[in-house]
């Protein structure tokens, strides 16, 4: 199980992700944040489980890392 970010860009009501995939919920909020932060887009962010591998985490100083 992972967790991924996902965010709403427009009035649709459709929600939008990437292959980013995060040990923790927690992890995958700060991705998401960290998106929000940066695009001008976004209206609404949350996080859901997948049941994909976990690909990246979330470092406090370093912001996103892949794990390989």
């Amino acid at each position: 199980m992972s967790f991924k970010p996902m965010v709403q860009t427009d009035s649709t009501g459709k929600w939008y992700g990437n292959a980013l995939r995060f040990a923790t919920q927690d992890e995958a909020e700060q991705s998401a944040l960290n998106l929000v932060g940066r695009w001008m887009a976004v209206r609404e962010h949350t996080t859901v489980e997948s049941d994909d591998p976990v690909n990246y985490t979330w470092d406090k100083s370093q912001g996103l890392v892949a794990i390989i």
